[in-house]
């Protein structure tokens, strides 16, 4: 009974956090940002519009291999809507989080032209055979990166996993979710997307 009780709070816990960072972004979501934006001296200009992680900025590109062994880079994907998602196996909230990723990947990748890309703390993890056996126990079918060197964790400022940046079809961020996601979240994200 105790365990249970437990199980039960760790989940309003868990729940609670990420209401609150949800709330807490919200406010960024309704910011509109000049188009007309310069570029600061330490920030690059891609397309016209500055490389950075505010909502509509140009998201920083990287290049990362997959499980298989296959180089891609996040401009690989120019054109479709990005969920890219920064998760580790050790994550309770990432294992939570997977199979509504994994849900929502079958019925709405073709048909909403959109791409999950799961970046996975690779050095802060256990291992790429750890990932690859999460990944086959999951039965994950997006394409999911290894980030060995920690580079693209500390570009992207993740601090706290799951975190997950919502990409628009031409690289600008939409908004930034810090704690998991579920399928009908992810429904709403990727329906206002451009």
């Amino acid at each position: 009974m105790n365990k249970k009780w437990f199980g039960v709070l760790l989940l309003v816990l868990l729940a609670g956090i990420a209401a609150i960072n949800i709330m807490k972004d919200k406010k960024e979501i309704t910011e509109i940002e000049n188009p007309g934006i310069k570029a600061g001296e330490n920030q690059e200009v891609m397309a016209g519009k500055a490389v950075g992680l505010k909502i509509g900025n140009q998201a920083p590109d990287f290049t990362l291999e997959t499980l298989d062994g296959k180089k891609v880079a996040l401009s690989d994907y120019q054109g479709k809507k990005v969920i890219l998602n920064f998760w580790a196996t050790w994550c309770p909230p990432c294992k939570a989080e997977m199979p509504h990723m994994q849900n929502f990947y079958e019925k709405e990748a073709n048909k909403s032209n959109v791409e999950i890309l799961a970046v996975n703390l690779t050095n802060n993890d256990q291992g790429k055979e750890a990932v690859a056996e999460f990944s086959k126990q999951y039965g994950l079918t997006f394409p999911i990166l290894l980030d060995q060197d920690g580079t693209t964790g500390s570009t992207y400022q993740v601090a706290t996993i799951p975190t997950t940046y919502i990409l628009n079809t031409d690289g600008t961020i939409h908004q930034r979710i810090i704690g998991p996601m579920d399928e009908q979240m992810m429904n709403q994200l990727v329906s206002e997307l451009k």
